[in-house]
């Protein structure tokens, strides 16, 4: 959301909302710790995209490469898309049978913002690995997946 002139707001329709997001996923913007794009180049929805988290060092997720699903509905950027990790990960925000990230007990999802991005949300699933609830937990082996 922007700010107009005379303090009206404007709100940026989906669509552009998810090109630009597009955009800088492609262009890899920030530290290369997370990157995302979207899985079909045809979906003119721009519904389902896949993330990937670099496990962050001096952690038990130190090296790994996790990827994610992200699904941006029709409601997406007012309502949170729905994220669930593809590649198998023991986190205490992530359910243990199917990958899904529970938004009650992950604080983006929870208290989601429009402002808020797919960036924003890997970014922040990337810290969540380095709290003292997740960092040391066992992990399952490196190359299994959620089904």
């Amino acid at each position: 959301m922007a700010m107009g002139s005379g303090g009206s707001s404007i709100i940026v329709p989906r669509n552009f909302r998810l090109l630009e997001e597009l955009e800088h996923g492609e262009k890899g913007i920030g530290d290369g710790f997370v990157s995302y794009g979207m899985d079909d180049a045809d979906d003119i929805y721009m519904r389902s995209w896949t993330g990937t988290i670099i496990g962050p060092h001096n952690t038990v997720h130190d090296g790994r490469i996790y990827t994610l699903k992200l699904f941006c509905d029709k409601d997406y950027p007012d309502k949170p898309p729905t994220v669930r990790f593809h590649s198998h990960i023991n986190m205490t925000c992530v359910n243990p049978d199917t990958g899904l990230v529970d938004a009650r007990k992950f604080g983006v999802l929870a208290n989601w913002q429009r402002e808020y991005t797919m960036k924003h949300i890997l970014t922040q699933l990337r810290k969540e690995m380095i709290t003292s609830q997740n960092r040391k937990l066992p992990q399952p082996p490196e190359g299994t997946y959620f089904y």
